[in-house]
């Protein structure tokens, strides 16, 4: 499992790909790519295109992110979901928080 994130040129957008398991291992890991204090972006860009496994405490993290960048108001993308995360994403509920593409 890694976790690699990268702002856009400009600072506005942040994308945090994430490779393998995703699950409470990786806690402290993506937790510290996205507080980053030199950046502070306006969207949030979570590529899932690597990702084979979603748990429970994985759902608990994007809420984390979600709540940090600022709750209703903010903007986060999940994108390129495989079938399996994707309905894992859909039974929670998750495209009333986010959005998924």
């Amino acid at each position: 499992m890694s976790i690699e994130s990268v702002a856009s040129p400009n600072g506005d957008e942040l994308t945090i790909c994430i490779e393998g398991r995703f699950d409470f291992s990786a806690h402290q890991e993506f937790r510290d790519s996205y507080e980053r204090p030199e950046i502070e972006p306006s969207c949030y860009v979570v590529d899932l295109n690597r990702t084979t496994y979603l748990d429970s405490s994985a759902l608990g993290m994007l809420l984390l992110l979600r709540d940090h960048a600022g709750g209703d108001s903010a903007e986060i993308k999940i994108v390129n979901c495989n079938r399996d995360v994707k309905k894992i994403l859909t039974i929670s509920n998750f495209e009333q928080l986010f959005s998924i593409q």
